[in-house]
């Protein structure tokens, strides 16, 4: 354990260094990236073990903090976390090195790495808290660093407006978790999660109270639908390596606060499962959807991330109706399922954000219909973006199919006859999964096409230049391990299967099994496929190959606008899910002899944030203007009020 309490410090003063040492930039990096890949290394050492190991260590520390305690554990539930969040802040912090300091605009290098390093540090204590307070407190850094990331550039009103919108959700959640916290410690008699194991026997209307709450308060950081109004305003300002964190490992700090806590509750009831279930669903469904739409290449990963989101939600849903149900296969093909779902998504999510963040950097833009061509010139990272595309829609052979598999598994099991009641939610994940995949195929087919193929649609994409390899280093990493994790994820299974009873390890040998066929047929796919490369290059060796336009309908000059936009692509489906979507059109017809040039856009604006969060922003923003009249700046009143609030609560003592 003291070897993870280093890891924290070191984050902390490195940070520190790097805040302290503003004025140089390159002094700012060294520090912050420094700092932060030693922290990660001393991490990951503790975090392994006890995977390796299966035991858990603790720390504590005496605390004069009324009603806490410093009281720190890592069990393999909390280090499977751990080594997400300290892997990718490891590889995304040497993506961030040279980011900030060759493309980004930022002109407070320090600021940000201290904020990311605290960030880090926040996310480690929250995932290995053992005290209420303890864990608030961590819960409350992490939420404050990641908006100080998102206001980075605070200059800009779409940056502002961001970040509002962040601090203003995650701490409607955070409200709904004092709640809970607080009910939960009075009915324990202790605020310690150790002592919490009473819970279970709370009434099951009690323990309904508390799930509620748990779903508001976490999800409002998980993005579940509709509090995920935040990210798709949050990601476009924020850096990209920044993004990669937010949306690869914070949302499943939220994950697994919203476990941690069921765990504590006992046996779920089945209308447990059922909300997950929906939640999942709305959440996967409407968030792939959304994405679609977009122009944004920023925004189409924020969206997808929650899509995937989703995706975790239904395996969470169905591991739980698994073990309402007395079903100890479903429950364990679903919860490992959620699981390696959790840590595929942060890999190739981070990729795909890293890749995005190259091709901004050498674009100069994020709006997809403005790019084209950048394969050409940027082959490393536009092939790195293909993988995590690939990764992403959940195909073989690479890491997202394992995980989605082994859910699809785990609801074709509880659709077997034996539980009717259960075949209803599971064949709606079934249906939920096969549309989320086709429309995920659709987006990033999008996403690729229009950014890397094709040909430039301004002039500034044809001076593109491909990152330094201190970019393309990281990408590289996180682009094998999506394809190693692919291939030997099957062979960790059995190990996360230790424990189990028998008919849950048959279940699961079952569905490691079919991972082996599908991993040798893959295998077989990839060898075919180098095979025809080779046979073509024999075939044209030594012949004069040459190259041409396509065929043009007998026009011989076709010029780049003649090409397909990100908006026409996918504007059938759009208009296919107009009753979701509710997209809007502006249309600017030819007219007249001598017609001017005419155009044609299409906006998808979020519903839940233009409906819901924006009005409430608003009146209650107007509701606490009321309070200026008494912020009026008379110290003498300012006395009377702390007189008259003292009177009433002696009155009230009395």
């Amino acid at each position: 354990m003291i070897l993870f309490l280093l890891s924290l410090l070191c984050f902390l003063v490195s940070g520190l260094l790097a805040l302290v040492s503003k004025r140089s930039r390159f002094l700012s990096s060294i520090f912050g990236v420094g700092g932060c890949l030693a922290g990660c290394i001393l991490g990951l050492i503790p975090s392994f073990h006890v995977l390796w190991s299966g035991e858990s260590l603790s720390f504590s520390f005496p605390w004069s903090m009324p009603f806490g305690s410093f009281v720190l554990s890592i069990d393999c539930f909390s280090a499977f976390f751990l080594v997400l969040v300290f892997v990718l802040c490891f590889v995304v912090s040497l993506y961030g090195g040279q980011y900030l300091y060759s493309f980004h605009s930022c002109s407070c290098i320090g600021f940000s790495w201290f904020c990311f390093n605290l960030l880090a540090t926040s996310m480690a204590l929250v995932l290995s808290a053992h005290n209420v307070l303890l864990f608030l407190l961590a819960w409350e850094m992490m939420a404050l660093s990641s908006f100080l990331l998102v206001i980075l550039n605070a200059k800009e009103d779409s940056s502002r407006k961001a970040g509002w919108m962040y601090l203003v959700t995650t701490h409607i959640g955070t409200a709904f978790l004092l709640a809970m916290f607080l009910f939960m410690a009075h009915a324990s008699k202790s605020m310690d999660f150790s002592h919490w194991g009473a819970l279970a026997n709370l009434s099951s209307e009690t323990k309904g109270i508390l799930f509620i709450l748990a779903i508001v308060g976490f999800g409002a950081k998980a993005d579940f639908m509709p509090f995920h109004a935040w990210m798709p305003e949050a990601y476009p300002n924020t850096p990209c390596h920044v993004s990669a964190i937010l949306s690869g490992v914070m949302t499943k700090v939220g994950i697994y606060a919203l476990l941690r806590i069921l765990s504590f509750l006992g046996l779920p009831p089945v209308w447990w499962g059922w909300t997950l279930v929906v939640i999942g669903i709305v959440s996967g469904i409407l968030g792939i959807l959304f994405a679609l739409a977009q122009s944004d290449l920023t925004r189409l990963l924020a969206y997808s991330t929650v899509e995937n989101i989703g995706i975790i939600t239904m395996g969470i849903g169905i591991s739980l109706l698994g073990v309402s149900y007395n079903l100890p296969a479903l429950a364990a093909v679903g919860a490992i399922g959620t699981l390696l779902h959790i840590l595929n998504h942060g890999l190739y999510k981070a990729l795909l954000f890293l890749s995005a963040g190259a091709a901004l950097c050498s674009s100069g833009t994020r709006n997809m219909n403005l790019m084209g061509g950048l394969f050409k010139r940027m082959k490393f990272t536009g092939f790195f973006f293909l993988i995590g595309s690939v990764a992403i829609c959940g195909l073989p052979p690479l890491n997202g199919f394992i995980s989605e598999f082994l859910i699809y598994f785990a609801c074709f099991t509880g659709a077997l006859p034996s539980h009717p009641s259960l075949a209803i939610p599971a064949i709606a994940i079934i249906t939920a999964l096969a549309l989320i995949g086709g429309l995920a195929i659709a987006s990033f087919s999008k996403a690729f096409g229009m950014v890397f193929l094709g040909e430039p649609r301004q002039e500034s994409i044809k001076n593109s230049q491909e990152v330094g390899w201190m970019m393309k280093i990281p990408m590289g990493i996180l682009a094998l391990s999506c394809i190693l994790s692919g291939f030997l994820l099957p062979c960790f299974i059995p190990k996360m299967c230790i424990g189990l009873n028998q008919i849950a390890m048959d279940g699961m040998q079952k569905a490691v099994s079919s991972l082996y066929y599908i991993g040798v047929v893959s295998i077989l796919f990839i060898l075919l496929l180098a095979l025809l490369i080779l046979l073509r290059s024999l075939l044209l060796y030594g012949r004069k190959v040459e190259t041409a336009v396509t065929w043009d309908c007998g026009y011989a000059r076709p010029t780049t606008r003649m090409q397909y936009t990100g908006t026409s692509f996918s504007q059938i489906l759009v208009e296919f899910y107009s009753f979701f979507l509710r997209f809007r059109q502006k249309l600017s017809s030819p007219k007249g002899l001598f017609p001017e040039p005419g155009s044609f856009s299409m906006e998808t604006p979020d519903l839940f944030q233009e409906k819901v969060f924006s009005p409430l922003f608003i009146k209650t923003g107007n509701l606490l203007c009321l309070l200026h009249t008494l912020q009026h700046g008379r110290v003498h009143l300012y006395v009377l009020y702390i007189i008259l609030a003292l009177i009433v609560l002696l009155l009230w003592k009395l």
